[in-house]
């Protein structure tokens, strides 16, 4: 689990702010342990939604107003096309998710955008290394299994940007990935799993992919894992997971991509482990792809197996099925229970904690179930 319900009262604002954020990252860590969560991250406390925190830590960017009658791309696709009076309901409401702050709080939804406006670096080194301090913090007074942070794909932030300084898609691609390799190497060079959460990898499909036909989408996603294994290439495989989903909008996804379309897109990245949706609706059943695709070698797949997706909460019964699922097809110590997305501002904070106790109570089922102790 990435992003985990803000807790009440935490500020950016507020002069105390730093002293509040390291008390609740250490309150959060104490809460996941507790309820037996093996793994643990420091729920996104200081991101507050996971692209826009890279507003304040990348440097060559101005905001400019989207130009008036341009619809930006994330408010394109052929869902969209299909189901307006849904989403013209939900613009309505202000959210296509639980929270309208979490919506509010993204690029997405603004009347301006991020302009490349000159060279691309990272200027959130104290940033970073705070969230890295107050962690390590939580921990060392925690027992725990694993713990990571969660960061974003540079394919995943290139949608939100638009460029009017470099020469060409490549090389401001590139310049994006090399921004990110300060981020990415700080917290794996302090002991940390590090976490690419890469949304848009998937998501674009039904936006720009279903035009241009699935092959030449594979190439150019390709291109995108080309860069990002670039930026990650002096962090050791087994230090990174890798994440992806459709979006995480509470929506009908009827054209999202299948997993099997772009399974090997997502094992390309150099990654430890690997982490997708297996529990919402529209692709529960591509577990299945499982049958024909194995994971490189030393490397585990985490499936969601609780989703972020329904007020439902999930029972353990059916968690342990998902998660046995898996383990008959790829092995069991090739399988580590997950989310299918982050929870914070996209669930009830009632509702995520539930849903993770469900979770930890249906990975003990399964463990039971699959011959462990």
């Amino acid at each position: 689990m990435g992003s985990l319900p803000a807790p009440p009262g935490l500020d950016a604002s507020a002069a105390d702010y730093e002293s509040q954020l390291a008390r609740q990252v250490a309150a959060i860590v104490r809460r996941q342990s507790a309820l037996g969560i093996d793994i643990v991250s420091d729920g996104e406390l200081s991101k507050g939604h996971w692209l826009a925190y890279l507003d304040d830590r990348l440097g060559g960017f101005e905001p400019k107003p989207i130009p008036a009658g341009e619809t930006p791309l994330l408010m394109q696709g052929e869902d969209r096309r299909e189901f307006p009076g849904f989403y013209a309901e939900a613009t309505e409401r202000g959210t296509l998710f639980y929270s309208s702050g979490f919506q509010r709080a993204s690029p997405s939804s603004a009347a301006t955008r991020g302009v490349c406006v000159g060279p691309i670096e990272y200027i959130g080194e104290r940033l970073v290394r705070r969230d890295v301090r107050n962690f390590k913090q939580a921990l060392a007074a925690t027992p725990v299994v694993e713990a990571f942070l969660p960061v974003t794909a540079p394919a995943s932030i290139e949608p939100y940007r638009f460029n009017e300084y470099y020469s060409s898609e490549e090389s401001f691609l590139y310049a994006l990935a090399d921004a990110l390799t300060v981020e990415y190497e700080t917290i794996a060079g302090a002991g940390l799993l590090l976490q690419i959460d890469d949304a848009w990898t998937a998501a674009l499909w039904d936006r720009i992919g279903m035009p241009a036909g699935l092959d030449a989408y594979k190439k150019r996603c390709m291109k995108r894992v080309e860069a990002l294994n670039h930026a990650l290439r002096h962090i050791p495989r087994e230090q990174i997971r890798y994440h992806i989903c459709w979006g995480s909008w509470h929506g009908p996804h009827v054209y999202d991509v299948s997993l099997g379309d772009i399974v090997d897109v997502m094992l390309a990245v150099k990654a430890g482990a690997y982490l997708f949706e297996a529990a919402n609706a529209r692709h529960e059943h591509e577990y299945h792809v499982w049958e024909r695709v194995s994971p490189p070698a030393g490397a585990v797949l985490i499936p969601g197996v609780v989703s972020h997706a329904t007020n439902v909460v999930e029972h353990p019964a059916l968690v342990a099925e998902r998660i046995q699922r898996f383990a008959k097809r790829v092995g069991r110590e090739s399988v580590i229970a997950g989310t299918d997305c982050g929870f914070g501002g996209r669930i009830h904070p009632e509702l995520a904690w539930a849903k993770l106790q469900s979770l930890v109570e249906g990975a003990r089922l399964a463990t039971r179930a699959l011959g462990y102790r």
